[in-house]
């Protein structure tokens, strides 16, 4: 009976609660998804691993994905200019996804896909916000 006491714990503290999460449409602009595509090829044709490449840009559709469900649980940029946009970040294997929530119409805006040993910033000057 002892080992079932956190349980009982858990199911006791959350009853009453409504945990049920808002879900957000995922929509990964134009500029994100070229960066996409250009990552997949330039790792399957440049450094010839067509696996790595397949199993990267899977990732990175499922990290997309994974944003429907409280997309809010990664950081907002720290630099300003960015972090008053509500820009946010989410690691994805050496890369950065950087995204928007626009709360208004449940939607998540995936805005750019960059490289990690990349000048971050500058990347995002290139970015469209809309």
């Amino acid at each position: 009976m002892k080992q079932f006491l956190p349980r009982l714990l858990l199911i006791d503290c959350c009853r009453g609660y409504n945990f049920m999460a808002k879900e957000y449409k995922v929509h990964i602009t134009k500029y994100a998804y070229e960066q996409m595509t250009e990552i997949k090829r330039y790792i399957a044709d440049e450094i010839h691993a067509p696996m790595a490449a397949k199993n990267l840009l899977l990732a990175m559709k499922s990290a997309a994905i994974s944003l429907a469900a409280m997309p809010a649980r990664h950081p907002l940029m720290q630099e300003e200019k960015w972090r008053s946009q509500g820009l946010r970040q989410m690691v994805i294997k050496n890369f950065l996804m950087y995204y928007w929530i626009d709360e208004e119409h449940s939607q998540v805006n995936i805005v750019a896909v960059v490289y990690g040993r990349r000048e971050q910033l500058a990347q995002l000057e290139y970015i469209d916000m809309e």
